[in-house]
């Protein structure tokens, strides 16, 4: 096996292991880590998850400390991202690595954290360390998306998802749908496809048309572990949010609704129910989107993923607030009569480089519109 073959090997282990932190790190990033020893054999693994404290580098050291200070000597440190060299909730995880001896450290990423991009690997570097930057860059960018936006904005990652027809509607004509029932657009194999978005988010967005309409739950229930409940967000400028809807119902610290509304009884009677009510100041009448976003920053919110309505797919577009697309198309027309997925848009969004999937006779488009990592610095 070539140099270059194993890095791969190695790392696309480590990335599997990052994976299983899904849901169990924010606002942290997920991580995995192998480590090695000189003559390629595993000596320990592991992964974050944000309650346990320890990063995947800490982890993987200790399993392989079971080998004897010895074997780790001149070893090899496989990291989907770049070990810190800072003092947290942890100490840096540069000192731990130089502190086991090891030789070599390999990781997927740079940081995205501006303040921290480059350090780790240079503080391993100047220990004598051979370091290496951009196995499987691209796969490593995609897991932590999320933390790289909001480590730049201290903004969430914004993920919208639109189940649509091919003519880019969303529901039958006014008159045609049943309100407070959902209509679906795809069929039941596209719509599992959103509990995983749902899963991978830390707060999901819809808008009080849909709410009105639907009656939706917006919960996660992909069953998968999760280290925080999903925040539900309903942005409602006038507080017209039905104390019997579903949402409501099931309110419990979950819930958070964005209004610009003064009915401070209205506010006070959902709060009764377990519902968060934020009053915002108001942009033209309606909640202000920006203002939204970065309240759920402040929050330590890295990832939204927004299932919203007409009006609200388009204001977001509209203030390039999108960062990533996701389209389930079903195979149908329902013509122009039938409520549009955006209207009004003032220029086109072009979607490039797209990821097609297909669930029965559905498709799943995926598009990133904004990369949320940092511009590679010159070397």
């Amino acid at each position: 096996m070539s140099d270059v073959t194993q890095d791969r090997y190695w790392m696309e282990r480590a990335l599997e292991l990052a994976r299983f932190g899904t849901a169990m790190c924010s606002p942290n990033p997920v991580v995995g880590c192998i480590i090695l020893d000189r003559a390629g054999q595993l000596l320990g693994q592991g992964w974050h998850e944000y309650d346990l404290l320890d990063h995947a580098e800490v982890i993987a050291l200790k399993e392989a400390a079971q080998f004897g200070r010895e074997r780790l000597q001149g070893g090899t440190a496989y990291v989907t991202l770049e070990p810190c060299n800072h003092t947290g909730r942890t100490g840096p995880c540069t000192e731990a690595l130089i502190a086991a001896g090891l030789g070599r450290v390999v990781a997927a990423t740079i940081d995205p954290n501006p303040d921290v991009a480059g350090h780790g690997m240079d503080r391993l570097h100047a220990a004598g360390i051979t370091t290496a930057v951009g196995v499987c860059e691209a796969e490593a960018r995609r897991l932590n998306e999320g933390f790289a936006h909001w480590s730049q904005h201290k903004r969430p990652f914004v993920l919208m998802k639109v189940a649509m027809t091919l003519d880019g509607r969303i529901a039958p004509p006014p008159g045609q749908h049943t309100l407070h029932e959902p209509f679906w657009i795809t069929s039941e194999a596209a719509r599992a496809a959103v509990q995983p978005l749902r899963w991978q988010a830390d707060a999901a967005l819809t808008g009080i048309d849909t709410v009105l309409a639907d009656d939706p739950m917006l919960t996660d229930r992909s069953g998968h572990r999760r280290r925080r409940p999903l925040l539900r967000v309903v942005l409602d400028s006038g507080l017209r949010m039905p104390l019997d809807s579903k949402m409501v119902h099931s309110a419990n610290n979950d819930l958070a609704i964005f209004t610009v509304s003064s009915d401070a009884a209205r506010a006070n009677e959902l709060r009764k129910r377990g519902v968060r009510v934020e009053v915002l100041p108001a942009d033209a009448g309606r909640v202000p989107l920006g203002k939204v976003l970065e309240k759920l920053g402040e929050e330590g919110i890295l990832t939204l993923l927004t299932e919203t309505g007409t009006r609200l797919n388009t204001a977001l577009l509209a203030g390039e607030l999108v960062d990533r697309v996701h389209l389930f198309v079903s195979p149908q027309i329902m013509g122009s009569d039938a409520v549009p997925a955006f209207r009004g848009m003032a220029q086109a969004i072009r979607m490039a480089d797209i990821e097609v999937e297909r669930y029965g006779n559905d498709l799943g488009l995926c598009s990133l519109l904004r990369d949320p990592w940092p511009e590679k610095k010159e070397q």
